[in-house]
Order: structure tokens, then C-alpha cells, then sequence
């Protein structure tokens, strides 16, 4: 796990405050809390991004505002600017999962340029920034929003954090095999009795596919108990205490 501060997010003159919210939500889910504004259109703070946000109130909170760019990221070594599109300045151009293995590496302050909504980052913008960040995405259709963008990059920051790891669970033991084998022997009986196996040159085959089908699960105990209860009741049987 990273021990490297997060990345700041800077939104660069964003003009919709319903966007900024979906932002913050974005990077609170994948645990980013310190968002930069450069002069949003409608002035901060904006009534339209709260609700927008989903609860992640703590990172507009946290919001600062600047009126520039080069204030936005004075105080960071290590600046990215976002764009799928080719620009007068000749900068390398990275991915985002390369450029966030790369902040949890670096010392110091990282910080992410996203553009307006419409019109993305302008040359000077993007003339600030070490690097760029271009997300590989359909030549004939380069379409992402302000948050789905913010998104992806937050998500790949998460990466080296451990949050993006799917919980551990507990799974149960497999049943014995003895036990899988009572289940298969009796919902067998049950079949014979309803004529299912027909014709009978094709019962070997038959049995076989079931046996394959019912052994694929990995059944517990508990499952092959639950399961024999099932086949008792249908067979007209009340399964025991």
C-alpha cells in the first residue's frame, strides 16, 4: 500500500455545478477528498452541487478556489493534465493506470488538470502539466463527461490503496463426497419413479450429465442438506427435524 499523499483533482474552470458534485462523488468513492476549482463559471460555493454529490459533501467542504491554473498547482511537484486530444505541446503522454503507479511512487504533491465540460483543457493549461493523461478509448467516439473521467482516474489511484480489493469472504466447506453421492442417489430414485430416464439406452448418458451438472457447484453441507429437503418435500415427504 501507498504511503504517497493522494493526488489533488483540479477542475479547471468547470461550469456546471451539478458536474462538480458528480466529481466529488467520483473521487469519494475511490477515497480522493481534496478538490481544487480554477474560477468555476457560476462562482462557488454553488447550490446545484450538493445534490449532485450523493453525500460526498466532505470534499466540496474542502474545496478551495483559484484563479489560475499555475496557483491551483503551485504547491505540487508533480503535475497531469487529462485530454484525448492533440495539443501544440509536445509532453509524454501516459495512461491512466501508469500515471497513478507513478504518484504512488513519487514524492511530493500530485495534481490531476480536468477540463471544462465542453471544451477541455487549453494549450496553456495542459503547457503547465510534466505529463498527460489520455485514456485509450474509441478513435471514432472520444465522448466521457467530466465525472466518468475523473472516474477513471480515481479508480486507478485506488488500485495501489487496497480500497478497489473485493472483500474477503468466508466461503463454507465442500461437502463430502459421500454426501454429494446420497443427494445424487436420491433425486435418481425419484426420477426412475417419474419415468424421467427414457429412453432407457439413454440413461447411462443421462445420469452422467446430471451427475456432472450437480457436482459443478462445489456444494456445503448446509446446501446439500437444504437441497435433500427439497427433494423430500416434492417427493411427498416432510424432510426431518
Amino acid at each position: 500500500m501507498s504511503d504517497t499523499l493522494p493526488p489533488v483533482i483540479v477542475l479547471v474552470r468547470p461550469q456546471l455545478g451539478e458536474n462538480i458534485g458528480k466529481a466529488a462523488r467520483a473521487m469519494l468513492n475511490f477515497g480522493l477528498v481534496e478538490m481544487r476549482l480554477v474560477t468555476p463559471r457560476d462562482g462557488w460555493p454553488n447550490p446545484s452541487a450538493g445534490p449532485a454529490a450523493s453525500g460526498a459533501d466532505i470534499v466540496l467542504e474542502r474545496a478551495q478556489v483559484f484563479d489560475s491554473v499555475a496557483a491551483a498547482v503551485a504547491d505540487c511537484p508533480h503535475v497531469y493534465a487529462t485530454t484525448v486530444r492533440k495539443r501544440g505541446v509536445t509532453k509524454p503522454v501516459v495512461t491512466p493506470e501508469q500515471a497513478a503507479a507513478a504518484i504512488h511512487q513519487a514524492p511530493g504533491r500530485s495534481a490531476i488538470l480536468f477540463g471544462p465540460e465542453r471544451s477541455g483543457l487549453e494549450t496553456d493549461d495542459v503547457a503547465l502539466a510534466r505529463e498527460i493523461i489520455t485514456v485509450p478509448i474509441n478513435a471514432e467516439f472520444g465522448s466521457l463527461n467530466l465525472a466518468q473521467a475523473v472516474i477513471l482516474v480515481a479508480y486507478e489511484w485506488s488500485k495501489g490503496t487496497g480500497l478497489a480489493s473485493p472483500p474477503e469472504t468466508d466461503l463454507p466447506a465442500p461437502a463430502p463426497q459421500e454426501e454429494l453421492d446420497g443427494m445424487i442417489a436420491q433425486l435418481d430414485v425419484m426420477l426412475q419413479q417419474t419415468d424421467f430416464f427414457y429412453p432407457p439406452a439413454r440413461t447411462p448418458v443421462t445420469r452422467r450429465t446430471l451427475r456432472t451438472l450437480l457436482t459443478k457447484p462445489g456444494w456445503s453441507s448446509q446446501e446439500v442438506r437444504t437441497l435433500r429437503g427439497v427433494l423430500s418435500a416434492l417427493g411427498g415427504k416432510r424432510p426431518r427435524n
